[in-house]
């Protein structure tokens, strides 16, 4: 036995390799990361820890893996597909595996030490309720801003996409459709709009809309699925959009019934 031979014997497991480059993949996939990285990111996890024989496929919520494992670790083939659903992102988790698989490559980890740290980005904890609030709060109101608001339509935007977060927070526990509540969060974020430009706090109420709808609008994976065409992954970059499509379309539709009933209660909005 030679001994590049002996040294690839004493190495990981092939099936544990691939387990933890499937590992890196989920958590990038499900976070928002594009399918050239996610592909990327395990094929050099694969090849560093010595695995040769092996493929990935990557769609926009499913892994596909195969390999040939080495005789004498518990050899065969390997196979296995992996269902991810469509999360929202949280780029922080891809930024930390970004760095892990840098790492890896540099020789800084061992098998063990990735899988570990694996299970650490995967419960990270996201920002506290109150942030997340706030930073609605303050993006809605920059946008109106930027759209051309006032003072006090930035103010009303403001309350509006604060209010509207907390509505989000709240249905993410209940776990409740991605349809409806994108209906319902156009629709509250509508009314308060209303009822704000109705206590006379905001000039401008398309402005204020605008502004405060911001949060909801899906631009990661609009612009991820873009960029998943453009690499020639044609099914996941159509999926991702057509996900996109229909968070506008359900966001325009809970803003115009708003608008509709509004009118047909109180015969009129004064824009």
């Amino acid at each position: 036995m030679t001994q590049e031979d002996k040294l690839h014997q004493d190495g990981p497991d092939d099936r544990e390799v691939l387990e933890t480059a499937m590992e890196a993949g989920h958590i990038l996939l499900e976070n928002g990361a594009e399918i050239f990285r996610v592909e990327e990111t395990m094929e050099r996890i694969a090849a560093h820890y010595g695995v040769e024989r092996k493929d990935f496929f990557v769609l926009s919520n499913g892994i596909f893996t195969t390999g040939d494992c080495e005789p004498g670790q518990r050899g065969g083939q390997y196979a296995r597909v992996q269902h991810i659903p469509v999360k929202s992102a949280q780029l922080d988790r891809v930024v930390a595996v970004n760095q892990l698989s840098r790492e890896i490559e540099a020789g800084n980890y061992t098998l063990e030490e990735t899988r570990r740290r694996l299970r650490e980005i995967r419960q990270m904890p996201g920002e506290p309720p109150l942030v997340q609030m706030l930073a609605s709060g303050v993006g809605s109101a920059c946008f109106c801003g930027l759209f051309g608001g006032g003072v006090e339509d930035c103010a009303a935007a403001f309350a509006a996409g604060f209010l509207l977060y907390v509505f989000v927070l709240w249905s993410g526990k209940r776990h409740m459709s991605k349809i409806v509540a994108n209906l319902l969060g156009g629709a509250l974020v509508t009314l308060n709009c209303i009822m704000l430009y109705r206590l006379g706090l905001g000039r401008d109420m398309n402005h204020m809309i605008i502004g405060a709808i911001i949060p909801l609008v899906p631009g990661v994976p609009f612009t991820n699925g873009i960029r998943d065409i453009a690499n020639g992954d044609y099914i996941s970059g159509a999926v991702r959009l057509l996900d996109a499509i229909l968070v506008f379309l359900c966001i325009a539709i809970g803003v115009g019934v708003m608008f509709t009933i509004y009118r047909r209660v109180a015969g009129g909005v004064m824009l």
